[in-house]
């Protein structure tokens, strides 16, 4: 009797537990399901047209960080943004633009800018009235440049530089007391002139405008008949702000793990960083690049304010300006809302929505960056196979943090034919890849709850994405969020050429052999021209100070 009673015993435990597992079962089936109708849900709100592609600074924007902000309030974290909301405000530099207060007359007619003429952008500022005649240059009174010659003597030039030549004379005249230069074209060799805002050439020391072909014709027929002029050229600044999003989760522990993705996009593609090759301008609404990640951040930000995993406090970042050069992210660094020298480390997840269902492939960057990782995470995985990328540095937020010394680790499934594309859509979304993928985030951060605050290693610097069309590096890693004249470092590299030569972080270069630089594009162009083994001069702005190095590529 005894023994039917335990054998009675035995069978309604086992089927308690298996109802217990069964129910188990079912209840994380109906949890997953949940999370991946979240992720939809968020996916398909930030990728919608009605954000027209998120671009920083933008109304789809301020939609998008309302959107965020809710979310958080609703998963209970705490405000960290600025003056006790979830929102940091950020300054963008767009460029330059023309000030209306700038104005051209001759002989009390008034010019139409951009029709009749505009000033070059990197004329001076400055007003200046005179009486000149073009063939008798007079101190303190208007000078006249036609391009004509320039333009014939160079039309089979195709290394010739017209700005470069423009801006020679700029400078040789206004030594020899010129007060403005008033620029025309009277030959049939276009010289496609405009008012370029990108630019960064350095200011001139007086007023420089283009003036049309119909206004020469109109004033400047008598090269020696005096003719009257009243102009102002103001160009100023062009600014628009970005907003991080950020919200904290306060566990009174000792160190913080920042969780961040980039919730910004391209817009219409205003600021040409698109891929897209059709004339139509069209919305780019970045599902994958980054609705995605911007989704799992909310989705960790919910599930871990409900969790038992309380070693660390948690901070939850939502950035902006990513597309424009991590300007959100480097913000953060610079102005940090929470004490950045308790920071544990930094997740970054950039694009992982589009794990191929076949291989399960994904890339973790940031693997050297603590000895942690290499012996917490494993290449050998059940349903994942993972390429792992030692370098804390790349084209995304997280290097903005490993530049602060902090370890690092980016996740990202991959490029494909859409990236920077209106057609990176919400429907191509693989959602069952991305809640797996949530999955194994939220394990790491399980496998580090109790290993206190992890040691930073240096890492070799990685190659931003694109072709490269230079064969040599100075070892910088530019400042894209710079907006004066030149390069700024943000970082040297170790061993290479810039910090041979005795470069420093927050130098600024301005000039590499004969080449000046006045922007990133120039540096990139200019290193073009030089091969492994060629030593040359670089000048470099540090500070107030001009300093000139002796480099070696």
């Amino acid at each position: 009797m005894k023994r039917i009673l335990w054998l009675l015993l035995l069978v309604s435990t086992i089927c308690t537990a298996q109802k217990s597992k069964k129910s188990q079962i079912k209840a994380q089936i109906k949890a997953d399901k949940m999370v991946m109708a979240a992720l939809q849900s968020h996916i398909g709100f930030l990728a919608d047209d009605k954000l027209e592609g998120r671009r920083t600074g933008s109304a789809g924007e301020k939609i998008a960080y309302e959107y965020i902000s809710k979310k958080m309030e609703e998963a209970g974290l705490v405000p960290k943004g600025e003056q006790g909301t979830f929102i940091q405000q950020f300054e963008v530099q767009e460029g330059r633009e023309i000030k209306p207060a700038t104005s051209l007359s001759i002989n009390d007619f008034i010019l139409r800018l951009n029709i009749d003429y505009f000033p070059l952008s990197f004329s001076g500022n400055g007003k200046v009235t005179s009486s000149a005649a073009m063939a008798m240059p007079q101190s303190e009174s208007v000078w006249f440049l036609d391009l004509k010659e320039i333009l014939e003597q160079n039309k089979n030039n195709p290394h010739f530089d017209l700005e470069d030549a423009i801006v020679k004379k700029t400078d040789k005249v206004a030594g020899k007391g010129a007060a403005a230069l008033l620029i025309y074209n009277s030959s049939d060799i276009k010289d496609s002139l405009r008012f370029d805002p990108k630019s960064k050439t350095a200011a001139a020391k007086i007023p420089v405008l283009f003036i049309s072909g119909d206004m020469k014709k109109k004033f400047l027929n008598d090269e020696i008949g005096f003719v009257d002029y009243k102009l102002e050229v103001s160009i100023g600044n062009k600014k628009r702000m970005g907003h991080n999003v950020i919200g904290y989760i306060d566990n009174g522990a000792a160190n913080t793990i920042i969780l961040g993705a980039h919730y910004d996009h391209l817009g219409y593609g205003e600021d040409h960083n698109s891929l897209y090759a059709g004339s139509v301008p069209m919305i780019h609404n970045g599902a994958d690049d980054n609705a995605s990640g911007t989704a799992a951040l909310i989705e960790l930000s919910r599930q871990l304010k409900q969790s038992k995993l309380k070693n660390n406090n948690y901070l939850f970042i939502a950035f902006s300006g990513e597309e424009l050069g991590l300007f959100g992210s480097k913000y953060y660094t610079e102005h940090p809302t929470a004490d950045l020298t308790k920071t544990n480390y930094m997740i970054n997840m950039d694009m992982i929505g589009r794990l191929n269902d076949s291989t399960h492939g994904f890339t973790i960057g940031g693997y050297g960056t603590s000895p942690v990782w290499g012996q917490q995470l494993s290449a050998t995985d059940n349903y994942f196979k993972i390429n792992f990328d030692s370098s804390g540095t790349g084209p995304s937020d997280h290097t903005s943090f490993y530049r602060k010394d902090i370890p690092v680790l980016f996740f990202f499934t991959g490029a494909h034919s859409d990236y920077h594309k209106p057609s990176d859509d919400a429907d191509k979304i693989n959602y069952t890849g991305q809640l797996m993928l949530l999955k194994y985030i939220y394990g790491v951060i399980e496998k580090t709850n109790d290993k206190g605050k992890l040691a930073f290693t240096k890492t070799r610097e990685a190659q931003q994405m694109g072709k490269r069309s230079f064969s040599v590096s100075m070892g910088i890693m530019p400042d894209y969020t710079f907006s004066g004249t030149g390069v700024r470092a943000d970082g040297i590299s170790e061993g290479k050429p810039a910090q041979k030569a005795g470069l420093k972080t927050g130098d600024v270069i301005t000039q590499i052999g004969d080449y000046k630089i006045p922007d990133v594009q120039a540096y990139m162009q200019s290193l073009g021209k030089f091969k492994k083994g060629d030593a040359t001069k670089v000048i470099v702005k540090r500070g107030t100070e001009e300093i000139v190095f002796d480099i070696v590529f």
